[in-house]
């Protein structure tokens, strides 16, 4: 094999894995969301919640959930988070809220 292709081959072998290695939010709850003043990011398993709380959740790609902590409004009730109409809004559900659900937007668009 000339030495140009083996030098392609192995650069477009490198910028597979590169790019394979980085975080795929565009298909999936991960990601920052805002809603009002209130913002929260969530990464694989794990959320840092609106008072910046970092807890564990239940990661389902479209959806999360979340127990919530002690030093929070509304401590033990488990908020459930499902996204909606694509990948840029997310329907959050609060125990007890007497407004319905919240509708969280991505901070930043994804493109």
């Amino acid at each position: 094999m000339p030495r140009r292709s083996v030098a392609v081959s192995l650069g477009l072998a490198l910028a597979g894995s590169v790019l394979s290695s980085l975080p795929a939010f565009a298909d999936a709850i991960d990601g920052d969301w805002c809603y009002g003043g209130s913002h929260m990011e969530i990464t694989g398993s794990s959320i840092i919640t609106p008072d910046r709380n970092k807890v564990q959740g239940n990661y389902y790609r479209y959806r999360f959930t979340y127990v919530i902590p002690a030093n929070e409004a509304g401590a033990g009730g488990e908020i459930t988070m499902v996204m909606i109409r694509g990948q840029e809004l997310v329907q959050l559900n609060r125990p007890g809220a007497k407004d319905g659900p919240e509708v969280w937007r991505r901070c930043k668009p994804i493109s």
